[in-house]
């Protein structure tokens, strides 16, 4: 099962260290979701990044950074939007239904299902799957290896997303929710936490 780290949606001073940090520890798989940012922000944290981490980032915005930055592919928020025009490379896309998981799964190399838990960085999001619907996808072979748990995940509920057979999780409010960009420069407890995820994944 794999482990993917989806950045905070806000820029914040220490961001960048703690990436670097997160990569040191093990991370394979960032995805670089800052939401309606101007493009100047995200360029100017990839630079702040070692180069040899490019290759295990995914951007959600402003696509052409996959190729200047030699990225790891993009990320579709919404389907609907469709590809970019004369995209080739690695895509992924986030999906909120069983419908749309059934429609782009056929497309897309992987599929984010959003909302399984309710999420913690936006408490608005609630989970909008019962465990009979998510069980009932899981028998009908729609969850697999290439289907990861978005929202609300977190260490204690790993274990539900294996049994449904789930490729891996997404983490974010779980992760970030451990440190305050406001008062704190320490970052070891998200690391920490960082490092029990693994295992619990592994």
């Amino acid at each position: 099962m794999k482990l993917v780290v989806m950045t905070k949606s806000t820029f914040f001073v220490e961001e960048d260290k703690i990436l670097a940090a997160l990569f040191e520890a093990g991370m394979d798989n960032l995805h670089l979701y800052k939401p309606d940012s101007a493009p100047v922000y995200i360029e100017r944290l990839l630079s702040l990044l070692p180069k040899g981490l490019y290759a295990k980032t995914t951007v959600h915005e402003h696509f052409y950074l996959k190729n200047e930055y030699a990225l790891n592919g993009i990320h579709i928020d919404n389907p609907a939007a469709g590809m970019p025009v004369g995209y080739k490379g690695r895509w992924g896309v986030t999906c909120t239904d069983i419908t749309q998981l059934k429609q782009m799964k056929k497309q897309a190399d992987y599929v984010f299902l959003k909302n399984i838990f309710d999420c913690i960085e936006f408490p608005e999001e609630k989970s909008s799957f019962s465990m009979g619907e998510l069980e009932e996808a899981s028998r009908q072979g729609l969850i697999d290896k290439h289907v990861f748990a978005l929202g609300g995940m977190t260490i204690d509920n790993v274990r539900i997303a294996k049994e449904l057979g789930f490729g891996g999780i997404v983490v974010c409010g779980d992760l970030w929710n451990r440190f305050d960009i406001q008062n704190q420069v320490d970052y070891k407890a998200i690391i920490a936490h960082f490092e029990r995820l693994r295992k619990a994944v592994s």
